[in-house]
């Protein structure tokens, strides 16, 4: 067994053991072991080798031995090992761990990510890795103090033992090798229904997030999107001029075309994204530029070193499409739905890095697909990281995508394709899937040819009817974080976070389990809405003269109604408690915040909620007898929140304002009926 750790010296521990059963081949170039020339005796074991995994851009695959003698299972893997090595085109054939939980394949390097303290000298910091006898790769620009090594050829499984050695150092906050899962990719004109209203094979299509209205203000000019995958086709004609910092991470080159024909998911994300509109398949935000980078698999210091390029080259959005092995979304008894994955320390540095200082400090806005299991999103360490957007995917009926993974987490919803499965009365979807970029010519998921375009894209092979899954949607969301940023370029990272979340649409009502926050487990907060989104960042440009409060009210009877014109109110007070309520400002401005508690009878006051949060009781026995609102935020002095209630059975009005309390601050009182609350400027 072989242990390692996330998270430094008090981080979590992980174990994996050697697969007897598989081998792990890297040839020199790309091709498959059947067409190489080799000799006869190696060739006689190739029947014997299944691909069940792939590292495209590093001409890696993992075979699994098949032989119908178990026991003879492990001596052929070391005679596979020990005639492949020989081969001139094959430049390492080596040993496999699993997880031993959850039975992930990582594929280990001679290389490790180390930091050291960051009152640690330089001096201090080399002396230590030549100690160790291991030399340096790269200084990393993502953490201070931190460096991308190697061990000396040949050391193999003992890089292990060195990096629990690392750990152990006084000066060392966190060392780990660079441990190498697969990495899973979030992908299950006229054709652009989520885009606007569409009519396809003579059926209106009308689950799109409103982009027309939101073009009428900006495509998404002054506004780079990184777009972190696989190689993209830096060529095709809907990237003519935009394409800029282009990166391979792996290689540390400049150019991020792809290198291996499965190299198709990259082309088609940067398409939804920002796809020029100008022949056959428009993006987002279509004026937006884009850096494309090619980066490695999970773990891999190509991976956070992706986050630092786009970081340090403009980007002001970043898209990944892409995260640890999804479970079978059609089977709830796979284990890889509650298998935790954990960021790798190095892509969590990068990661930070690129909030921390991208945009000159206001933070790259980075967005994540959640995941394609019909699982919860939790146990995905990557998307489910605190400060990025998680995004589901919804169909062309305004429902969840039956594969669209799920949770709190959670922060919105794109359209994107879907599934039919009559077996769970999900009903078979009105499209393809959605229309993107596709790789040039006959290479990628079209290969063209004359039924193409009814079917799976154009004659040309330069454009796909059929990409989807959150891959899709994670770029689509990308795209209007552009957008926004176009309109506002000083918004913050975390402000256009919370830009998105007041600006989508509540859908599927009835199944979405919305909780009293307005937060859905299937669709975040919602299906993005592009002209929302971009009309609240142009209102975070201008004070208003005054704002208006809604929400929605909760009442005993009555589960909620929304907050009209300034006013809670309910025609039935008098046998219907209220019972509290969620607030928001309209339009949404960053620098501006609502907050507020009520004082609940025999309870007390509940503590401060703020912008959507839910202030109140669930006891539909109890009543509202106080409350207080106050502004928060740098504009906050210059504004007064002002709110009166009628009392029950009183016919009186009590007036507050800023944080005072209207109505009765003590633990009984007469319960308050209708509430007007008037934002405006002082």
């Amino acid at each position: 067994m072989f242990k390692f750790k996330y998270g430094g010296k008090e981080g979590q521990e992980y174990t994996l053991v050697e697969a007897s059963d598989l081998v792990v081949v890297r040839t020199e170039e790309e091709q498959e072991l059947s067409q190489m020339d080799m000799s006869s005796e190696s060739r006689s074991l190739v029947p014997n080798l299944l691909p069940i995994a792939s590292f495209p851009e590093a001409n890696v695959k993992v075979f699994k031995i098949v032989n119908n003698q178990p026991e003879k299972v492990l001596s052929m893997r070391n005679t596979i090992r020990k005639k492949l090595s020989k081969e001139k085109g094959v430049r390492f054939a080596g040993r496999v761990f699993k997880d031993q939980k959850t039975g992930t394949i990582f594929i280990y390097t001679e290389n490790f990510f180390v930091k050291f303290k960051n009152e640690i000298k330089e001096q201090e910091c080399l002396s230590l890795l030549k100690k160790f006898e291991l030399d340096i790769k790269e200084k990393l620009v993502f953490a201070p103090n931190a460096y991308f090594v190697e061990a000396k050829e040949g050391t193999g499984t003992k890089i292990f033992e060195i990096a629990e050695s690392l750990l152990k150092q006084k000066e060392i906050e966190t060392a780990h090798p660079e441990l190498v899962r697969e990495k899973k990719q979030k992908g299950i004109y006229p054709l652009q229904w989520h885009l606007k209203r569409t009519v396809i094979n003579g059926r209106v299509i009308d689950q799109h997030v409103d982009l027309d209205n939101a073009w009428s203000i900006t495509k998404g000019a002054n506004t780079i999107i990184a777009v972190i995958d696989d190689g993209v086709d830096v060529d095709h004609e809907e990237f003519e001029g935009k394409i800029v910092a282009p990166r391979d991470a792996i290689r540390n080159i400049s150019d991020a075309r792809p290198k291996s024909d499965e190299e198709n998911h990259g082309t088609a994300c940067a398409g939804v994204a920002c796809g020029s509109g100008n022949h056959k398949a428009s993006g987002v935000a279509p004026e937006a530029k884009l850096i494309p980078i090619r980066s490695g698999g999970l773990g891999s210091m190509a991976e956070a070193k992706s986050f630092a390029w786009a970081a340090d080259n403009g980007a002001d959005v970043i898209s990944c499409s892409w995260g640890p092995r999804d479970g079978a979304w059609w089977n709830p008894g796979d284990p890889l739905h509650t298998s935790f994955f954990a960021l790798p320390d190095s892509t969590r540095y990068a990661l930070d890095y690129a909030i921390n200082t991208g945009r000159d400090g206001k933070g790259c806005v980075i967005v994540w697909a959640a995941g394609n299991g019909n699982e919860d999103v939790s146990f995905d360490g990557y998307a489910s990281h605190p400060k990025v957007i998680a995004v589901a995917a919804c169909n062309d009926r305004g429902r969840r995508s039956v594969y669209s993974d799920f949770g709190k987490e959670v922060w919105c919803c794109f359209p994107s394709s879907d599934i039919y499965v009559p077996e769970w009365n999900h009903p078979r979807p009105l499209t393809a899937g959605i229309w993107t970029t596709d790789r040039s010519g006959n290479k990628g998921y079209n290969e063209g040819g004359i039924d193409a375009e009814a079917f799976i894209g154009d004659r040309n092979g330069n454009y796909t009817a059929t990409f989807g899954g959150t891959s899709s949607s994670c770029p689509g969301v990308a795209g209007i974080a552009a957008l926004i940023l176009s309109v506002n370029p000083e918004l913050s990272w975390d402000q256009v976070r919370e830009l998105i979340k007041n600006s989508c649409d509540k859908i599927d009502d009835q199944n979405g389990n919305y909780d009293a926050n307005g937060h859905s487990p299937l669709y975040g907060y919602g299906r993005l809405n592009a002209a929302k989104a971009v009309d609240n960042a142009q209102d975070t440009l201008v004070k208003k003269e005054e704002f208006d409060v809604s929400g929605t009210a909760f009442f005993s009877r009555k589960s909620e109604v929304p907050i009209l014109e300034n006013t809670i109110t309910d025609d039935d007070f008098e046998n219907n408690r209220f019972l509290g309520f969620r607030l928001k400002l309209e339009p949404f401005h960053p620098d501006l915040n609502i907050s507020y508690r009520v004082n609940v009878n025999n309870r007390g006051f509940t503590s401060w909620s703020k912008d959507g949060e839910y202030a109140g009781s669930t006891d539909g026995r109890r009543k509202v007898i106080g409350l207080a609102i106050k502004l928060e935020g740098p504009l906050a002095n210059e504004y007064d929140v002002l709110y009166e209630a009628e009392i029950r059975h009183r016919r009186s009005r009590k007036k507050a304002k800023n944080g005072s309390v209207c109505g009765t601050d003590k633990r009984r009182g007469p319960a308050i009926k209708e509430i007007k609350i008037k934002v405006v400027k002082k």
